[in-house]
């Protein structure tokens, strides 16, 4: 009884999410980085105000998401930091303005997102990331009075393949965990 009861949820589910377009919402989407500094703490950093846009179609399990983080809104809660962060030293936000994240594939283990594999563009320089899933839902929010899909993303980058080399000659590592958190709205 249990397994039909999650089957039918399951479809409705299915059902009231096919084939949509969805508008992040940047209230509820950020990019937050981890990078630890030499041993000692983690220095970490967040991107605010995102834009793009998600593509889902809950019964044909595909989707796509193209999310643009402008370096401009780059944010550590010390300034010196920040300034840093956005100088030719690191993001070169003057020069590169924004990253961004392209899907190429959504991938499922049954009706769960498991993963999203895509491009990452940092530095002018576009490579292979897989962004994994640890939750994805769609809801009807309250707020938005529309049907809302999301979830947390995480991965680990090698940030010298994007040429950012600062520090590593002296010891700092060259892994950045990378958080997206996704909220976005049904067009």
């Amino acid at each position: 009884m249990k397994r039909i009861l999650l089957a039918s949820l399951l479809a409705i589910s299915a059902a009231t999410a096919s084939a949509a377009t969805y508008k992040i919402d940047s209230f509820h989407t950020n990019a937050r980085f981890m990078i630890d500094h030499f041993g000692t703490s983690t220095n970490v950093g967040g991107i605010y105000g995102l834009e793009g846009k998600v593509n889902f179609d809950a019964a044909k399990r595909t989707g796509s998401i193209d999310v643009k983080m402008p370096l401009v809104n780059l944010q550590t809660g010390s300034e010196y930091f920040t300034n840093h962060l956005k100088s030719a030293d690191l993001f070169n936000v003057e020069k590169f303005p924004e990253m961004r994240f392209q899907s190429t594939q959504f991938v499922f283990s049954g009706n769960t997102l498991k993963s999203v594999k895509g491009n990452l563009t940092l530095l002018g320089k576009t490579h292979p990331v897989t962004l994994t899933a640890t939750k994805f839902n769609c809801y009807q929010s309250p707020m938005l009075k529309t049907q809302v899909c999301g979830g947390d993303f995480t991965t680990t980058i090698d940030r010298t393949k994007w040429g950012m080399d600062y520090l590593v000659n002296a010891g700092m590592t060259k892994k950045v965990q990378l958080n997206i958190q996704i909220e976005a709205g049904k067009e």
